[in-house]
């Protein structure tokens, strides 16, 4: 008995040596988690960019390449300050999305790697003081910035969705056809399917909408044809454009992002770990993300970042041995090296893609509903969210409300409510809620603290002591 349980303690300890055989169905569950969420936004920026079949193959080979780079570096940190030594998944983020959207289809591509080069390093350096600035981002902010990332998503799923603005079919029956076939299937695994299948909904949904496309005629697969079966990734390839309105709009969704991720790397660690992460493995885990981005822009990887499906993972199944995660970015760099595999990537229709992400899209937006949800809906944090959203979406679906002002005014605030919403809700939040002032305690740690003695009321796990 007493070496049944160890053998099953194995798996909930980081640095336990499980068996191959209990580390693969687990490994896998988060490359089924994480797989879909990594190659969209490469495939959402090259079809935006209007990048060819081999170049679209290849952002999305760099994609798979460093989210296992990343999460290998978060598990094994470099001179011990680049990386949290925690059970994180890392990847390609939907976070991102609206903004580098916005860079491509104004500035290019080279100007989306250019952004990400500097803002990289401002990242590397916020790490070193996350302690300090976190206390501009409290909850009330960073769920209204979410809420504003979800929001912005919406019409990107709708356009998929209806076949791809400028897609000489763009809005036809078939295109909806596909659509909702595919997210009918999400949906019902989502809310009825069990087990596995409940995990891997997102992954049924494509598999079973892009059937359906090839049988429609709606599927080219030239660019797996015409794929080679192994292939580097190419340093340069993209090249880099330095411009500073896409430069300090990146800047800007690089800190937003890097509060995220404290949140993230907090709730694993709460949850699944029974304490709260210190503030060295915090400076970590910005930094390592800092560093694969910065290495990542020079092969033409979109920035990677925590993976909250995956950190449900580990929070559900309290399995936070590192060899799990392993085992997944093994898979991802093998992926990642047979262009066969990207090419085959690229041949998913729009409709598919809107079809599997809508459901992605509501999950983050309603995810900032729940952050600024647990906290007291004051008349201050209520104007803190209120007004930030106001002139966030309210410029952005007003066409043509900043025709008058300088060309970079637009790009920054015009075109993604993300950037006026995050400075808006800091600045609007520094005014009423006075976020400076030192406290003995505040919501965040009255949270963290329930939830640890929550858990502490949880049987531990077999052959503990």
């Amino acid at each position: 008995m007493d070496k049944e349980n160890t053998k099953e303690n194995r798996l909930f300890t980081f640095d336990g040596r499980p068996a191959f055989t209990e580390v693969m169905p687990l490994g896998l569950q988060h490359v089924v988690a994480a797989v879909v969420g990594i190659v969209t936004p490469g495939l959402m920026i090259a079809k935006i960019c209007g990048l060819n079949a081999s170049d679209t193959r290849l952002i999305i080979q760099t994609s798979l390449v460093f989210s296992g780079l990343a999460t290998l570096l978060q598990l094994f940190p470099l001179f011990r300050r680049f990386g949290a030594r925690l059970p994180m998944m890392m990847g390609a983020s939907f976070a991102y999305v609206p903004i580098l959207l916005s860079i491509g289809a104004d500035f290019g591509i080279g100007a989306i790697f250019g952004s990400q080069l500097v803002g990289s390093v401002v990242v590397i350096v916020i790490g070193l003081f996350i302690d300090k600035i976190r206390i501009l981002f409290p909850p009330i902010v960073t769920g209204t910035v979410i809420l504003s990332i979800g929001l912005s998503l919406f019409p990107v799923a709708i356009k998929y969705m209806a076949g791809g603005a400028g897609n000489p079919w763009y809005g036809t029956p078939h295109n909806w056809l596909v659509a909702l076939v595919t997210f009918a299937v999400v949906f019902y695994l989502n809310h009825f399917g069990k087990g596995l299948m409940k995990l891997s909904s997102i992954l049924v949904g494509m598999v079973v909408g892009y059937i359906l496309a090839f049988f429609m005629g709606i599927v080219s697969f030239d660019a797996v044809t015409t794929a080679p079966m192994f292939q580097m990734i190419q340093p340069m390839h993209f090249g880099f454009e330095f411009k500073l309105v896409p430069i300090m709009t990146l800047i800007i969704m690089f800190l937003v992002d890097a509060v995220q991720s404290v949140g993230q790397f907090t709730a694993t660690t709460v949850s699944a770990m029974e304490r709260k992460p210190t503030n060295q493995e915090l400076s970590g885990a910005i930094m390592g993300s800092g560093l694969t981005n910065f290495i990542g822009s020079f092969f033409g990887s979109v920035p990677c970042a925590t993976f909250g499906q995956n950190v449900g993972l580990v929070i559900a199944t309290k399995a936070i041995n590192k060899y799990i995660l392993v085992f997944a970015s093994s898979i991802l760099l093998l992926a990642g090296f047979l262009p066969k595999i990207a090419g085959l990537l690229t041949t998913i229709p729009y409709g598919v893609i809107g079809g599997a992400t809508i459901s992605v899209f509501a999950t983050i937006a309603m995810t900032g509903i729940r952050t600024i949800a647990n906290e007291k809906l004051t008349p201050e944090n209520t104007t803190v969210v209120g007004l930030s959203l106001a002139f966030g979406a309210g410029i952005v679906m007003s066409e043509g409300a900043l025709a008058g002002f300088p060309e970079w005014v637009t790009t920054i605030f015009g075109n993604s409510e993300v950037i006026l919403t995050t400075i808006l809700a800091i600045v609007f939040n520094l005014i009423l809620n006075q976020p400076l002032r030192k406290k003995k305690t505040n919501r965040e740690t009255e949270n963290l603290q329930k939830q640890v003695k929550k858990n502490a009321s949880v049987p531990a796990p077999a052959n503990s002591k």
